[in-house]
C-alpha cells in the first residue's frame, strides 16, 4: 500500500506532484478555521516544495540542449 500525500517527503514528489501538492496546500492556507500552528506547518511544506520544484527545473535546464543557427547543439546555459 502507498505513503499518503502528507505521509510522502517533498523530495519523493514527481514535478506535477510537486506543484498540485503546493496548490493544494495555498487552498488549505486560505481556509478561515485554519490555525496559526497548521498555518505554519503548511508554509513550511510548501517552502520546501518549492525550494525542490525550483532545484527540479534547474537540473531539467542544465540537460537542456540549445539549437545554434547552423544545426550544433549546445547545452543551456
Amino acid at each position: 500500500m502507498g505513503k499518503k500525500e502528507t505521509e510522502r517527503k517533498p523530495e519523493e514528489f514527481r514535478l506535477e506532484e510537486a506543484f498540485e501538492r503546493i496548490e493544494g496546500l495555498l487552498g488549505k492556507l486560505q481556509e478561515k478555521d485554519v490555525t496559526l500552528e497548521e498555518s505554519f506547518s503548511l508554509y513550511q511544506e510548501g517552502m520546501q516544495l518549492l525550494k525542490l520544484c525550483n532545484e527540479k527545473i534547474d537540473h531539467v535546464e542544465k540537460r537542456m540542449l540549445q539549437i545554434d543557427e547552423e544545426g550544433q547543439t549546445h547545452e543551456f546555459s
